[in-house]
């Protein structure tokens, strides 16, 4: 596995309660957010998934309708980023 190094940047107080978690848990900081990577990833992928389930066992969708379906789909990805870890 190759790891890489970057850089974020991210308000001070996020950044803050990042570290006493890190520390509460007894892990790293990084490894913290590698594990808020890896969970929001797999949010993001299960969310994607649904979707396409539901549109599967949905009638099919005109013009209108599939417009309708991409915006509360935008709607609801975005409301994954705002949940808690």
């Amino acid at each position: 596995m190759t790891i890489v190094k970057t850089a974020i940047s991210i308000q001070k107080s996020l950044f803050q309660q990042a570290e006493e978690i890190a520390k509460e848990m007894k892990i790293s900081r990084s490894r913290l957010f590698v594990l808020a990577v890896e969970d929001f990833i797999r949010r993001y992928q299960n969310q994607l998934l649904l979707d396409e389930i539901n549109l599967a066992y949905s009638d099919s969708f005109d013009e209108k309708e599939q417009d309708e379906f991409r915006r509360i789909q935008r709607k609801s990805l975005k409301s994954i980023e705002g949940n808690e870890w």
